[in-house]
């Protein structure tokens, strides 16, 4: 080993010292690079990756709002047509009511009001409509005697019901 003349130089010249490594055993370092080089990847696609995954992660959370938010929008919007309809009918509803012939039919037919003078006469027992026959009775309300009381009927009810299913 030669040393330096000068005495104010005290480093020795020596040649680099490499840790002898097996080619069965590649260092960490050195195994991540020969990847990257084996497989061509450069150190800008994976920059680029980097950010790109970043910028996803950071622009992942606001989407989601703005897209949850459009949806309640159009909801809202659905609400107020909905509600403009309603108004819009109850607005034709009370026009009808400020007719005064309107309120008048309508009085004789739900109240059985008559005008001064009339007579009115309720016929019992017909049916309601006459444009529709009346329906048949239950089966099982044919099958019930007449004549019994109340309790006795349901319980004869429940019993035909039972030996029916």
């Amino acid at each position: 080993m030669p040393v330096a003349q000068h005495s104010h130089d005290l480093t020795v010249n020596q040649a680099p010292i490499t840790m002898a490594t097996s080619p069965k055993s590649p260092s960490p370092t050195n195994m991540s690079k020969s990847l990257i080089k084996s497989r061509g990847i450069s150190g800008r696609a994976l920059a680029f990756t980097a950010v790109l995954f970043v910028l996803a992660i950071t622009l992942a959370p606001p989407l989601q709002h703005y897209f949850v938010q459009r949806a309640q929008i159009n909801s809202l919007q659905a609400q107020v047509n909905d509600s403009k309809s309603a108004l819009e009918q109850a607005t034709r509803d009370l026009a009808l009511w400020n007719d005064p012939k309107y309120v008048a039919s309508q009085a004789r037919t739900r109240l059985h009001f008559v005008f001064p003078g009339e007579r009115q006469y309720i016929v019992l027992g017909a049916p309601a409509t006459a444009d529709k026959p009346a329906e048949p009775a239950a089966a099982v309300a044919e099958q019930i005697p007449t004549g019994l009381p109340w309790y006795s009927k349901v319980i004869a009810s429940i019993t035909s019901a039972n030996a029916n299913h």
